[in-house]
């Protein structure tokens, strides 16, 4: 039987574990199916101890069939302070005639935009997102790493700040893997094929992708 990407609980006995799709309800956050985080203390909480900061209209969009471990975070645009004058204080959140004199300096400040995470990317325990990163399909987020710059797909990051690890897989396969994009197949093509999806190669990923007319032209 299919999981269903409605339940919060995909695994009754496992509460620590949820979906994110039915948790979240913030207009700035996108979330896949099947994306989920694992937390044996805090998992309902995740949007509001999980992404920081997010009082601009900057969006946190995270992809299908993602795995967060215990503590991935997301900072957000609305940690950034103003760096263009002498001081770094927020004077503007106070309110009053600091806010009245500084409001357009706040709100036309420049941010990277949106953070975006593709499909298919584990993160790893206590991991950190900075503000406008996007990280590529098939990533791997190692356990402590600070992301502060774009991570290419397929693509294994750890340190801080987090660099290149290694290149899961060739160009020609990272491009065939890209094509392919398993993670957008009928769900139950995915069941069908969960099998070569877990264990099997690009090759092999692209030929199925290739026999039900799913292979993306490059």
């Amino acid at each position: 039987m299919t999981p269903d990407p409605t339940v919060l609980h995909p695994l009754p006995e496992h509460h620590r574990v949820v979906l994110l799709k039915p948790l979240v309800d913030s207009p700035t956050i996108e979330v896949g199916d099947y994306t989920y985080y694992d937390d044996p203390e805090h998992a309902t909480e995740f949007q509001t101890r999980n992404v920081l900061y997010g009082y601009g209209q900057e969006k946190l969009v995270i992809g299908r069939f993602c795995a967060l471990a215990t503590g991935t975070r997301f900072i957000m645009a609305g940690a950034n302070h103003l760096t263009t004058g002498v001081s770094t204080f927020p004077f503007t959140i106070f309110g009053g005639s600091w806010a009245a004199d500084t409001l357009d300096l706040l709100t036309n400040m420049e941010t990277r935009g949106d953070t975006v995470v593709g499909n298919d990317v584990w993160f790893g325990y206590h991991t950190l997102v900075m503000p406008g990163v996007r990280i590529g399909d098939g990533a791997i987020i190692a356990t402590g790493a600070v992301v502060t710059s774009d991570v290419p797909p397929y693509t294994v990051v750890g340190g801080n700040p987090a660099r290149p690890v290694k290149q899961r897989y060739s160009d020609e396969d990272v491009d065939l893997l890209l094509r392919a994009a398993w993670w957008d197949w009928p769900i139950d093509q995915v069941s069908a094929n969960v099998r070569t999806i877990m264990a099997g190669t690009p090759a092999e990923i692209a030929e199925i992708a290739r026999a039900n007319g799913w292979f993306r032209a490059s």
